[in-house]
């Protein structure tokens, strides 16, 4: 297999689909569980970016191997540096495993150190996460009530 052809019908592809999007956002999707290497999720998010994406994404969130903060740092470190070489604001979307308040607010702690303030808004930020739903609801009903609910009726869902 070789890269370098690899990498060109990465680019082309992704042309083509930049091109398709419009005024839409082109979000790619790294499949980092799938790499190799820290060295391969780097070079994954860089040609990525270079293409024209919007923003990068770590996995569907259905892989066994999914957001991960040793991944998003080598993705948000190619972002950073995207960034001051090309001045374009790329933005970040980790997915799977984020189930709690708490795993959102880590990442959001982890986005505001690596990248700034800015990067905190949903045009370059967002969370892959269809199973935090449920805990939000439990902790907006905490706060509500003083309890935790005991199932979703508690919750009027």
């Amino acid at each position: 297999c070789d890269l370098r052809s690899v990498r060109e019908a990465v680019v082309s592809t992704q042309s083509t689909g930049r091109k398709a999007c419009g005024e839409a956002h082109l979000k790619t999707i790294i499949a980092t569980g799938h790499l190799a290497d820290m060295e391969n999720v780097y070079k994954a998010s860089m040609v990525s970016m270079m293409a024209g994406s919007d923003f990068i994404k770590t996995s569907t969130g259905k892989e066994s191997v999914n957001a991960t903060f040793p991944v998003a740092l080598i993705m948000t470190r190619a972002i950073k540096h995207y960034h001051e070489h090309t001045g374009y604001k790329i933005g970040f979307k980790p997915a799977g495993g984020i189930r709690t308040a708490k795993d959102s607010l880590q990442w959001l702690v982890f986005m505001k150190e690596q990248l700034g303030k800015e990067w905190l808004h949903p045009h370059l930020f967002r969370m892959g996460a269809s199973s935090l739903l449920g805990d939000i609801e439990r902790q907006l009903h905490h706060y509500c009530t003083g309890r935790y609910a005991n199932n979703a009726y508690d919750i009027g869902m």
